[in-house]
């Protein structure tokens, strides 16, 4: 599973990543990149993952700028960056000069004065600034309001739905023997938890979502903004953490593997049936959505894919939910009788709950779910039943299941909703732990938790009308197609994956689709990196689970085998790696089980 340093088999496309350059002044250091930065560095510690002037379609898309006459001044104790950027919406462009300023003491200065040269529709526009989870997660914060008054509080702990904080002014954090303060002006700002998208991050971002959205910014009249940063030494440093132990407690296994399947893709499935009992996942997750159409033909050619490759088979049910749920629900299982399809388990959601509810918004009409889930138990009365969300855990964590009425929970993760570059993708398996964490503490240790799909494309668009098309082959974000699933990098970040969630007691993980876009075949037949990684965590599952570390370069995970230990490598990174237990070099995005 190593490849040699070409963009294509590393990425799966040639189109370079975004260029940057590291800004120097004393300790601090921030790294360029798009205009923005990003890794706010004093010293050895991280201060603040990323300052970003972010322009936002209706359908949350962002809208990337083109940036002109960039100047950059630096030396031992200062830096400055000036220039102008464009952003192009439908029918008018937003015009902006950008300045950066950052010198020795610790001062760091982001401001922007934007002007559209035509009435410009968007959801957001101005600044967000992320703070990094790593050593903040329930630490101390000390929050300005817009009023003044300030608010001695704590960055949330487990996963918040809702926006920790509001009518934000100036935040204060004390990381690692430092005072940092952030600073806000020209509108109102408010936090989300952004590890709810699996991000490795909490955002501050400009306008609340109570206000109307989209907006349009006038013809002709300025917008300023700015984000200040001062740092200095805190009087009362916090005691360093313990050190981290990567052993696992209990007897915690490996996941049933399983793939997606459409409808229209069970065909191609068929035709490569081969290449999937190489692969042999345990289970086969049958997408079926009643508000696209799918009907008998579908289950026919689940049927038909069972017959060729018996599995457990899981049906996802996309509901309508806007009549009789009886008659609905029945009306599937008399299609799956119908085909001969014989099921697992069954995971039922409406179509309306894959669609965000933000803060502020109104929640569409749907049926209570408990309405739902008691006409699918009538309907499915000997198959174990699932709820949660065919979205994502961001769904979930706000819609949160009657638990005492279904068998399982389950929701799917995607990296790619507000950042699409490979470090910020990289980063999202930071957050996997955090989300695990929180479903564990509303759903208990004992419920059935499944997971997936958790691929980097999205198959749908929670927070727009669709997701973006991606011909070019491009980094960006919420496209169904990423390049990256078809190179190196999507095999390492998939058995990152597998190490982040280790300590999560998941029974089921759906990693991926078998064919399409987000599938592990490859054009030319046989199949792409992930897939391989894909039939190494299948040959794993079940087995007893002893270990696991991740951190931004590595991730290891550690099975027990009747043979003895096995250990699963990873390469996080673009450059080979030396691991030292066991003593191996590693390429670039290298993926290696060391076995007996």
């Amino acid at each position: 599973m190593n490849g040699a340093s070409d963009p294509c088999r590393l990425y799966g496309t040639a189109v370079p990543a975004e260029p940057f350059r590291v800004l120097r002044a004393g300790l601090l250091t921030a790294r360029l990149e798009a205009g923005n930065l990003r890794h706010i560095h004093y010293g050895d510690t991280e201060i603040i993952r990323a300052i970003s002037y972010v322009v936002r379609d209706r359908d949350w898309g962002t809208l990337a700028p083109v940036i002109r006459d960039l100047s950059v001044l630096e030396d031992n104790e200062r830096f400055s960056v000036s220039y102008r950027g464009e952003c192009h919406g439908p029918g008018a462009t937003l015009l902006y000069r950008a300045k950066i300023e950052g010198d020795a003491n610790g001062r760091l200065s982001f401001s922007v004065e934007a002007m559209p040269d035509g009435d410009f529709e968007t959801n957001r526009c101005g600044f967000t600034v992320l703070h990094p989870i790593g050593g903040v997660s329930g630490e101390a914060v000390r929050v300005e309001h817009c009023d003044g008054v300030v608010e001695a509080a704590a960055f949330p702990d487990l996963i918040e739905p809702w926006q920790p904080f509001k009518d934000i002014r100036a935040l204060t954090h004390f990381p690692e023997g430092l005072s940092v303060d952030c600073r806000m002006e020209g509108d109102a700002f408010e936090m989300e938890d952004q590890r709810n998208w699996s991000d490795a991050s909490y955002k501050t971002y400009v306008r609340p979502l109570a206000r109307p959205w989209p907006y349009v910014m006038p013809a002709g009249i300025a917008d300023r903004q700015s984000v200040t940063l001062s740092v200095r030494a805190a009087r009362n440093a916090p005691s360093p953490a313990p050190p981290c132990d990567d052993s696992l407690a209990g007897d915690l296994r490996m996941p049933k593997i399983g793939l997606v399947i459409a409808p229209e893709e069970a065909s191609d499935a068929l035709a490569a049936i081969d290449t999937l009992r190489a692969v042999a996942p345990q289970v086969i997750l049958c997408h079926f959505d009643r508000m696209a159409g799918h009907g008998q033909d579908a289950l026919d050619a689940f049927a038909a894919l069972q017959r060729a490759y018996p599995a457990d088979y899981e049906l996802e049910c996309i509901l309508a939910a806007n009549g009789d749920l009886d008659e609905e629900l029945g009306g599937v299982a008399a299609m799956v009788r119908a085909a001969g399809l014989t099921l697992d388990a069954v995971f039922v959601c409406p179509s309306v709950d894959r669609q965000s509810t933000p803060p502020g918004s109104r929640w569409p009409a749907c049926p209570p779910l408990a309405d739902i889930y008691s006409a699918a138990r009538r309907a499915f009365p000997h198959v174990t039943l699932g709820g949660g969300m065919a979205s994502y855990f961001t769904e979930l964590n706000r819609k949160r299941p009657p638990l005492d009425l279904i068998d399982f929970v389950t929701h799917g993760t995607a990296p790619i909703v507000h950042a699409a570059d490979d470090i910020s993708v990289m980063e999202t398996l930071e957050a996997l732990a955090h989300i695990t964490r929180s479903v564990r503490a509303f759903a208990g240790r004992d419920m059935d938790y499944r997971l997936g799909p958790t691929t980097i494309a999205m198959r749908q668009n929670p927070y727009g009308s669709r997701t973006m098309d991606n011909p070019d082959g491009e980094r960006i974000c919420m496209a169904h197609d990423d390049p990256r699933q078809r190179g190196l990098f999507a095999a390492a970040w998939t058995a990152g994956y597998a190490a982040a969630i280790a300590d999560a007691g998941i029974t089921r993980w759906v990693p991926a689709a078998f064919t399409g876009p987000r599938g592990i075949l490859a054009a030319q037949g046989g199949l792409l990196p992930i897939g391989e990684v894909i039939a190494t965590l299948a040959g794993l599952s079940g087995k007893r689970l002893t270990a696991r570390s991740l951190d931004r370069r590595r991730a290891t995970l550690s099975v027990k085998t009747d043979d003895g230990p096995a250990v699963l490598l990873v390469n996080l990174t673009a450059a080979p790696i030396d691991i030292d237990e066991p003593t191996c070099r590693l390429g670039p995005f290298a993926v290696r089980l060391i076995s007996p």
